[in-house]
């Protein structure tokens, strides 16, 4: 009788513990890994750029996953894709490709006009949604693309704004024009251009490098010698710093200086060595500074405590990005891209750059326009 109780009990403990495992197994089955990608330069002379925007991604994708999120009865875990497209036109569209192959929900980039310009074709084929929260040139969206979608000022408003400042506010009469010949600096300083002339100024030169140059004292030289009272770069700060420099050895300092947002960036007075012609700076950024956005000062103190030294510009927007993505998942109930990428054009979404919502083309309903100067060699937000 003892050995047949025993053997029940054994018996009944053993049920109990297939339960429990059936029980735990069934849990980790109800977990589901949904990766959202970031694409952008991590590698060559922008990389503090993009790796700041990865950084924004990073930050959502963990705070997302404490919410214990379920989508279409599922728990739902985050987890990021990054990817390096180096700022190179032809690994943006390798890139593109393979995160589609590869099943990605969603896409955070690319960074720049001339990456995000071919990748968007990739991801319209493949029915892949993608935010940028940096690429400014109008064209970006031009094709209408249901996939595509910025979360920053294109350059529409960014280079009316500078000339703007210029003939109104600097009351300066002409003006040199530089472009790094990608897509972004042609068309940031097109609109520049254009405003300008409307604005009654002279374009007096115009000349062109590459977004690889280091080397600008023949330009230079010639514009020095139009004896503008600006010069307006269309590039990145990685040109731009080097540029700074170089006007100051060739006695340029009381020459106007501006920029787009590629070059407002936090780096830019060390990538200038600290040049005097960095207090001739004015340049443009879509958005808010993060100091005035929405719970902007309490999410930089968390990112700074999290990436130390690492913060330049487009972080905010990144990290927005990525709650736009998952919110349009949430309504959709679904993480399948085809299924929410609608639901991304009917964001209504408070987030800690802006309330996010998107015009039919996908460009944010109000985009915002901040200049900036520097002072004591550091970046500030311009009265």
């Amino acid at each position: 009788m003892q050995l047949t109780q025993n053997h029940s009990v054994s018996l009944r403990l053993t049920a109990v513990a297939v339960l429990a495992l059936t029980a735990g197994l069934a849990g980790a089955q109800d977990v589901q890994t949904v990766r959202i990608a970031h694409a952008g330069p991590t590698s060559g002379g922008i990389a503090h750029i993009g790796k700041d925007t990865e950084n924004g991604v990073r930050m959502a994708i963990d705070e997302i996953n404490t919410q214990g999120i379920v989508i279409g009865g599922k728990k739902i875990k985050f987890e990021l894709a990054a990817e390096d497209d180096a700022g190179d036109p032809r690994q943006a569209t390798a890139v593109a490709q393979k995160l589609c192959d590869s099943k990605v929900a969603g896409v955070v980039g690319h960074l720049q006009s001339g990456t995000t310009i071919p990748a968007s074709s990739v991801y319209n084929k493949c029915d892949l949604p993608h935010i940028t929260v940096a690429a400014t040139n109008p064209d970006v969206t031009k094709r209408g693309y249901a996939t595509t979608f910025r979360l920053i000022a294109d350059d529409n408003a960014l280079g009316a704004a500078l000339a703007v400042h210029a003939s109104d506010k600097l009351k300066l009469k002409t003006v040199a024009v530089i472009d790094d010949r990608t897509a972004y600096g042609q068309g940031l300083a097109n609109v520049f251009k254009a405003t300008a002339r409307q604005k009654g100024m002279q374009v007096v030169a115009e000349e062109f490098t590459t977004d690889k140059a280091t080397d600008f004292m023949a330009i230079l030289t010639n514009i020095k010698s139009k004896k503008p009272d600006a010069v307006f770069y269309g590039g990145l700060d990685s040109q731009a710093g080097p540029m700074l420099r170089q006007m100051d050895q060739l006695g340029m300092a009381n020459v106007k200086f501006f920029g787009g947002d590629g070059l407002c960036t936090e780096k830019l007075g060390a990538l200038a060595s600290k040049a005097p012609t960095l207090k001739n700076v004015t340049c443009a950024t879509g958005g808010a500074s993060v100091e005035k956005m929405q719970g902007g000062a309490a999410w930089k103190k968390k990112y700074d405590a999290r990436f130390p030294g690492q913060f330049q510009i487009y972080s905010p927007y990144a990290y927005d990005a990525t709650f736009v993505l998952v919110d349009a998942m949430k309504r959709a109930k679904s993480v399948d891209p085809v299924v929410y990428a609608p639901f991304i054009g009917k964001t209504k979404l408070k987030g800690i750059t802006a309330n996010i919502a998107f015009t039919p083309k996908g460009e944010l309903t109000v985009p915002a326009v901040t200049l900036y100067a520097f002072k004591n060699n550091v970046r500030a937000e311009m009265n």
